[in-house]
């Protein structure tokens, strides 16, 4: 009784029953969804945490789409876990690899990416078998195949198994992981959660009034981002894109204008893009471009010139490509690369998904408007929408996120690829 009223402190009430449901092994299969802020990964991780201390023949396996991302994802937060539940002194923890041992038992959790299907096969635990399983952002796995495939692997050897999936849900109905959430079995839990389930105190009140800052501003994207909704029926990525036409004086009139680059040649053509963002609205307007293969880095700077107001604008260029960002500079314009950040592309991508508007005039930008408008989230073999962002006919995506790498840090964000 006395650790159940400590694990009370540590859980949003929405996760009380949940919690017993788990300790008792009422289902094997949990799905978590929620929005931000909702607390469902912590939750999963103490419930990793737990279920490993009061099984002694389980290990527990945290996995992540890719490895890359552990380090600074799952393993802080079973970490954070571990600490919550006062087990310090009791856990052993090591980066090289990612693994923590439970010192009583030696029971151990490892972490794996599933880039790598080799690393899950080769994992032998020292005796018992692996019993808990968290699959963290459960929306960027490839789809039920790929879930299959892992199960097939790690769910055997014993007699009981927890596999924990925690994710945002997509704003697609089509994406393959809110498909799987209407589907009901009996060995199957689904639960959702959001920041209005938690005590205010945990979250903090910036949180909250940024959420409803969000709110009367783009109720759409409130929903989704804070309440975990499904807002969208298909798998586009950008719903905020508007066609608009500018005239000469209202372009003229823009006074806080971006400029970014996205270099490229045989196939992939060079693409700048112009911009004027509104920080106090949130708005963004695409006023011009230029997007064309086969273009030498000198008749570019000569055809950029002609968009600038003046010789000394900043052009944010792709750091990738430092010999042609000299050559520019030797051309006359004022370029510098972009700052690089972990998950650069999916944090620049989101925060343009927030923004209250994208304004593009498609007679003055029509390949970044067909860009924007037309770029839709990866599919599995099955054809449904995965949460992953497709590298394929972005360029002007990519210049706009190099662009706006200023604005996006002075909101809060941080600095992006």
């Amino acid at each position: 009784m006395a650790k159940r009223i400590e694990l009370k402190k540590l859980i949003a009430p929405s996760f009380f029953d949940l919690a017993y449901d788990i300790m008792e092994h009422r289902h094997t299969y949990y799905t978590l969804a929620g929005g931000r802020g909702s607390t469902k990964s912590s939750f999963a991780a103490l419930m990793v945490v737990l279920l490993l201390m009061t099984h002694k023949d389980c290990h527990a396996l945290v996995m992540r789409k890719v490895d890359k991302t552990i380090g600074r994802s799952v393993f802080p937060q079973i970490q954070w876990a571990v600490h919550a539940l006062g087990q310090d002194a009791y856990f052993h923890m090591s980066v090289s690899p990612h693994q923590m041992t439970y010192l009583p038992t030696g029971q151990r959790i490892y972490f794996s990416g599933v880039d790598d299907p080799q690393k899950i096969k080769s994992i032998k635990p020292p005796f018992g078998y692996i019993g808990i399983v968290f699959l963290e952002e459960l929306d960027q796995f490839a789809g039920p195949e790929e879930i299959r495939n892992i199960n097939q692997s790690l769910l055997r050897g014993g007699p009981v198994f927890w596999e924990i999936g925690a994710y945002n849900p997509p704003k697609s109905q089509n994406s393959w992981v809110n498909e799987e959430a209407l589907v009901e079995a009996p060995d199957k839990q689904f639960h959702h959660s959001t920041y209005l389930d938690v005590p205010r105190s945990w979250l903090g009140d910036v949180f909250f009034e940024a959420a409803e800052t969000l709110k009367a501003r783009n109720e759409t994207a409130y929903r989704h981002e804070y309440l975990g909704e499904v807002t969208g029926t298909g798998g586009a990525v950008f719903e905020n894109v508007r066609d608009v036409t500018f005239t000469d004086a209202q372009v003229e009139a823009f006074d806080h204008c971006y400029y970014g680059l996205d270099f490229g040649f045989a196939i992939d053509p060079m693409a700048f893009v112009a911009m004027h963002y509104d920080a106090k609205h949130e708005e963004l307007y695409i006023f011009g471009e230029i997007y064309e293969q086969k273009l030498t880095n000198k008749r570019g700077a000569e055809k950029i010139k002609e968009l600038l107001p003046h010789a000394t604008a900043i052009i944010v260029a792709d750091s990738a490509e430092p010999k042609s960002i000299a050559e520019m500079k030797e051309y006359g314009l004022r370029v510098t690369g972009a700052r690089k950040g972990p998950d650069s592309v999916e944090y620049g991508i989101r925060w343009l998904q927030s923004l209250a508007g994208i304004y593009i005039d498609k007679r003055r930008a029509p390949n970044a408007f067909r860009e924007f408008v037309g770029y839709e989230y990866e599919r599995n073999r099955a054809g449904q929408f995965i949460s992953a962002y497709p590298d394929a006919n972005n360029h002007a995506i990519d210049a706009v996120r190099y662009g706006l790498q200023n604005a996006m840090r002075k909101s809060g964000m941080r600095i992006f690829k």
